[in-house]
């Protein structure tokens, strides 16, 4: 089976070379010119977990091609991803314009039956507007051609796409034609020999499906910041609580563990654009707003802490800070937290040692693209120890697995004061206190 995928960002790189890897022939499209060539000499635009082994040896078996032009393959597969962005407007909305110039492209060069997927996570309608945008185009020709239209909404966690595309908990699949059930049905049996977990259903809902699951996901963890948030005033510990509600059945344990809020490139985007479809529809998610709020407020946690410690004084002050990534595991650094909890340090007088595994490049871009005040202050350390000498304190923003059991002797020893706030509650109190260290995390 041949398939080609426009758009090798996150989500379209990944389910390409995954694809590849059960033997589909994939052809991966993007306009990007500089990416195609560096994608075509091995080298990956992003950091995930055995990608590019998983890339390296699919195009050297000949399964997994890329080119600039979907034009040149559109005649030879019978499947068409579009995993093309939708950046937020500054209204909150999604963007379509690419999702768009896909469908029209489609309609202008198509020859035979094909069928385009959204695979973008896109607002409920949009597949009528790629069905419409692909007749017009047919129309334009004076052609009648069958071709359908489906919604496949991923559900990749960055850092663990490989496995959750490789072994999905369940596939969304939303069709119009038993035509289309049938070669989505085809196309991911091989990854669900032993239990077929393709969910299908309209469109409408396959779209609203991967908004609810990420707003409800965003939700959990707003929900739990506002209950650490308390439980700080109350002499409640979070942790405990977390466990004693996670056991019941009816809730679970997933995603009730308190931070410094949530970023990346889902649900930030994904929650706004939920409230917008609403707005524009007369609807007001009066929950989503409030999740929202609760988030934004969480990003300033660390610094208020840090703020209320020295009295508002930074003048001289150095602070550390581990983990700039929105997660570990990944070196995406869009709408992550460190990035706010920097520049408040920095427009407050401070200085910055930063240190993340993977995103130091991709950090060093963000402050760039952010224009931030004062970035001459930030120094990007070669570890840890790099980062904590003669520190003031030290802020704990990611939790990269690496951090976990640092020699606390040593980041004793390097730092010039003793305040650890632990912005994902990885650190045990008692031992960090034992070490004469200052120690807060979230709702402990």
């Amino acid at each position: 089976m041949k398939i080609a995928i426009v758009g090798t960002g996150y989500v379209g790189l990944v389910s390409g070379t995954c694809f590849a890897e059960m033997g589909v022939d994939v052809t991966c499209v993007d306009i990007d010119i500089q990416k195609i060539e560096n994608l075509k000499k091995g080298i990956i635009p992003i950091w995930e977990p055995g990608l590019e082994d998983m890339v390296l040896r699919n195009v050297n078996a000949g399964r997994l091609h890329f080119t600039t032009s979907v034009e040149e393959v559109l005649d030879d597969v019978q499947v068409v991803f579009s995993a093309v962005g939708t950046p937020p407007g500054d209204d909150g909305s999604a963007d379509l314009k690419f999702v768009m110039e896909v469908a029209r492209t489609v309609g202008r060069k198509m020859n035979n039956y094909v069928l385009l997927v959204t695979k973008s996570t896109v607002p409920v309608g949009t597949a009528k507007l790629v069905r419409k945008a692909i007749q017009e185009e047919l129309d334009k020709r004076g052609l009648q051609i069958d071709f359908d239209v489906a919604s496949n909404p991923e559900f990749l966690k960055e850092g663990d796409a490989i496995k959750d595309f490789m072994s999905p908990d369940r596939v969304v699949v939303g069709v119009e034609s038993e035509r289309a059930r049938e070669v989505m049905t085809k196309l991911y049996r091989p990854f669900l020999l032993n239990n077929f977990r393709v969910i299908f259903m309209d469109i409408p809902s396959a779209e609203m499906t991967k908004y609810a699951a990420n707003a409800m996901l965003a939700t959990r963890i707003s929900f739990m910041n506002d209950i650490a948030n308390l439980c700080e005033v109350l002499g409640a510990d979070v942790n405990m609580v977390r466990k004693g509600i996670g056991t019941d059945q009816r809730i679970g344990n997933k995603f009730l563990y308190p931070g410094c809020g949530y970023g990346g490139s889902c649900f930030p985007k994904d929650v706004k654009a939920l409230i917008h479809t609403a707005e524009q529809n007369g609807y007001e998610m009066k929950v989503l707003k409030a999740v929202e709020d609760v988030n934004d407020t969480q990003k300033h946690i660390l610094f208020r802490k840090l703020n209320r410690y020295f009295n508002n004084d930074f003048q001289g002050k150095t602070i550390a800070v581990w983990g700039l990534s929105f997660k570990p595991n990944t070196d995406d650094m869009r709408e992550a937290p460190s990035l706010v909890l920097i520049e408040k340090i920095l427009k407050a007088g401070g200085k910055v040692r930063v240190f993340d595994p993977v995103a130091m490049e991709e950090a060093q871009k963000s402050v760039e693209r952010q224009k931030m005040d004062l970035s001459e202050n930030i120094y990007y350390s070669r570890d840890i120890y790099d980062a904590v000498l003669d520190a003031d304190a030290l802020l704990v923003v990611t939790e990269w697995k690496e951090f976990r059991l640092p020699t606390w002797g040593v980041v004793k020893k390097s730092m010039r004061g003793n305040l650890v706030l632990d912005g994902r509650n990885i650190y045990e109190k008692t031992d960090l206190v034992e070490m004469g260290l200052v120690y807060e995390g979230i709702g402990i």
